[in-house]
């Protein structure tokens, strides 16, 4: 018999109030008495993250990964506040690498509140960085992007409207919620390794890289390449509309 982590915590705590007997608080390291499950703190709003673009609301297609053009997004992080951002397509595990140059002045003004972040990934930056990057896909292979809870893409509604392209945020600390992006960030570390500055690779550096990562057989692909998978989702897509429309 397996029992799952839950179930013994609900034993514990009184049932109805989620509270623990007064002889047990003393053992806690924490002294909080109170339990609130793990899933209710998940799929909840918060700041930039507003109730239609949790990840519950994702359509279900794009759980299965059998409809291409559902896209998983993130930043690789470097010294000096660099970084590069990654988006995956979740069918092909066909990648792009965002290009996140520092704005000018960075290094040399001082922050101003509520100004422009200078380091190259803040919302407005990130919003038309990632606008210029999905911008060169095909319109049917883009259909959702799912994020990290970043504020770099606080700018959601705005990149929405602009493409056409909903986004949806993973649940707080729930890096598995975009397990393909994390799997091939850790890929591109190889490129990029942890503690060095990102802003030392120009944009054809970056295009270098994604050109041999997608190049790249994959197990999980039968040993195809993600731009083989992708042609093939491509191919597959315009031969169904020829066919509908004939």
């Amino acid at each position: 018999m397996r029992i799952s982590h839950e179930a013994i915590y609900q034993a514990l705590y009184i049932e109805g109030r989620g509270a623990l007997k007064r002889d047990l608080v003393a053992c806690l390291r924490t002294g909080r008495a109170l339990r609130k499950p793990r899933e209710r703190a998940r799929n909840r709003p918060q700041g930039h993250v507003t109730a239609d673009v949790v990840l519950s609301e994702r359509p279900a297609e794009a759980e299965d990964r059998a409809v291409p053009g559902h896209w998983e997004g993130d930043r690789i992080i470097g010294l000096h506040r660099s970084a590069i951002g990654t988006v995956v397509e979740r069918t092909s595990r066909y990648t792009l690498l965002v290009h996140l140059p520092r704005l000018e002045g960075y290094g040399v003004e001082p922050p101003i509140k509520n100004g422009p972040a200078l380091g190259g990934y803040g919302a407005i930056a990130m919003k038309n960085a990632l606008e210029a990057t999905l911008g060169s896909m095909p319109a049917e292979l883009v259909r959702s992007l799912t994020w990290d809870r970043g504020k770099e893409l606080s700018a959601h509604a705005q990149f929405t409207i602009d493409t056409g392209i909903k986004v949806f945020f993973a649940d707080p600390h729930s890096p598995w919620q975009r397990g393909t992006n994390e799997n091939t960030n850790g890929l591109l570390r190889q490129y990029f390794p942890k503690g060095t500055d990102l802003s030392r690779w120009s944009r054809d550096d970056i295009l270098a890289v994604q050109d041999a990562l997608n190049n790249r057989p994959r197990k999980v692909l039968g040993w195809k390449t993600p731009a083989e998978a992708l042609d093939e989702q491509l191919r597959s897509l315009h031969q169904a509309g020829v066919a509908t429309t004939g």
